[in-house]
């Protein structure tokens, strides 16, 4: 009789054991099967929306007009695979529209990234660039939310790629995240630099002479775009006058350690390099999307290239993303970035909610009382430079011209905020080869707020 007993008890433990490793099974096929199936031919993804319900991706295939997405293409991308750093590419997983519990492949299922984007911003300020190459991007400087991100040339991705060998450079790449001669806007990290090493009293009684040439300490020229000069001028002068003799004789003063630089561009996320930057690039993610993060050659205070690094040439780099986002720690006052998100929510294939944003923030990266005196700074610069051009909106920002291809071209930057609790927008516009268009960066940027503030 035990015996008997014995073998039930055993039988019994072995069924749990075999109905648990069972159980066990179907529930790892049906958590893996959804990424096995966005990795095969025979799969089907769902919706990327835009934050009105506008269609920004349709993994049906469904017809649109032609170039509907051109001016969000190279950011929302496809599932093709010629573009891998998109919206799509990093999170094909969320718009699966395979259910294995359900035993069909759900060709009507409610998959869907919604986004924050405006898709009619977007689409008008791609058509202000008027052909132009370039980038602009927008984000609400509170939530976090990205609301314009288009960069030029783009394609629209339900055209194909047929012609891929002869698509003009950066066509599949959104230049929103990528590194590029960031000009005079770099002085803005500069001036922070100096704001949080000196304080506010310190760099406001600092003068310095501008004759449209200055000798460095090295024996070294550096020029202003002002042949004539601006003659004697303190921070807020040497601002707005984007005067490259005034930035440089701040590099190499005494009251600027070069050591103190260096850790406070580290703090504002550059990778800062003593010799030439070779190393790997690094990135942060946005919603699985890959950016750059700014870099900056410095050797030297009194070294020539160390100094056009800190003006915003020689081998400083940064993506027009992280320009903005500086702005929204100034824009805040707080010091801390809003760190900027593109999904607002994600749906199953039964249309449940699994995913919802929220606001995040970056560590304190300088003190409230930078960000109040450098918001000060960029808005009287709008006030007494940008009435005109930019209208009807209260407003910081600075300007920036980049040379590039060794001085062929000149590109054109502004990066700002309004300042306006309604509008809170914080933006980096691109122009590249500024001589050679109609399109003018300030319309750009009128045109975008016009968009946005509607």
């Amino acid at each position: 009789m035990k015996s008997i007993k014995r073998c039930q008890y055993v039988i019994t433990l072995f069924l749990l054991v075999f109905i648990a490793g069972m159980v066990a099974l179907v529930l790892k096929i049906d958590k893996n099967a959804p990424f096995y199936m966005t990795h095969s031919s025979n799969y089907k993804l769902g919706m990327v929306y835009d934050r009105k319900g506008g269609v920004l991706f349709d993994g049906s295939g469904k017809k649109y007009p032609d170039n509907f997405f051109v001016d969000v293409g190279n950011l929302i991308g496809d599932d093709n695979g010629q573009m891998t750093n998109t919206l799509v590419a990093k999170n094909a997983d969320k718009l699966n529209n395979y259910s294995f519990s359900a035993g069909i492949m759900k060709e009507g299922g409610k998959a869907s990234i919604h986004t924050t984007l405006n898709h009619e911003a977007n689409r008008a300020v791609y058509d202000a660039y008027m052909g132009a190459k370039g980038c602009a991007v927008a984000y609400n400087y509170k939530t976090g939310e990205l609301l314009v991100c288009t960069s030029l040339p783009s394609l629209d991705p339900t055209k194909g790629y047929a012609d891929i060998e002869n698509m003009e450079s950066g066509t599949l790449i959104s230049k929103t995240l990528y590194g590029t001669v960031p000009g005079s806007t770099q002085k803005v990290s500069t001036v922070i630099t100096a704001l949080e090493i000196m304080g506010v009293d310190r760099l406001f009684a600092k003068s310095f002479s501008c004759s449209g040439h200055y000798t460095n300490n090295s024996g070294k020229v550096i020029d202003c775009h002002n042949a004539y000069g601006h003659g004697e001028q303190n921070i807020q002068q040497a601002v707005e006058n984007s005067c490259n003799p005034f930035f440089a004789q701040l590099v190499e003063d005494a009251d600027m350690p070069l050591s103190k630089v260096k850790q406070m561009y580290e703090k504002l996320g550059y990778a800062v390099s003593d010799d030439k930057i070779t190393k790997e690039t690094e990135t942060f993610e946005i919603d699985g999307i890959e950016c750059e993060k700014a870099s900056a050659k410095l050797v030297d205070s009194n070294d020539f290239n160390t100094q056009w690094s800190c003006i915003g040439q020689s081998e400083t780099l940064a993506s027009p993303m992280q320009l903005m986002m500086w702005q929204s720690a100034i824009a805040n006052g707080t010091g801390k970035m809003t760190m900027p998100h593109l999904i607002s929510k994600v749906t199953d294939v039964y249309g449940e909610v699994t995913q919802v944003a929220s606001t995040s923030y970056s560590e304190q990266v300088f003190t409230p009382e930078t960000a109040s005196t450098v918001k000060q700074i960029l808005m009287t610069n709008a006030e007494n430079h940008y009435t005109w051009s930019i209208p009807n909106y209260t407003i910081g920002i600075k300007s920036g011209t980049a040379q590039v291809k060794d001085g062929a071209e000149e590109n054109a930057l502004l990066v700002g905020f309004v300042d306006d609790p309604n509008n809170p927008i914080a933006f980096c516009v691109l122009l590249e080869n500024k001589y050679s268009t109609p399109a003018v960066a300030e319309n750009i940027v009128t045109t975008m707020l016009n968009s946005l503030c509607s």
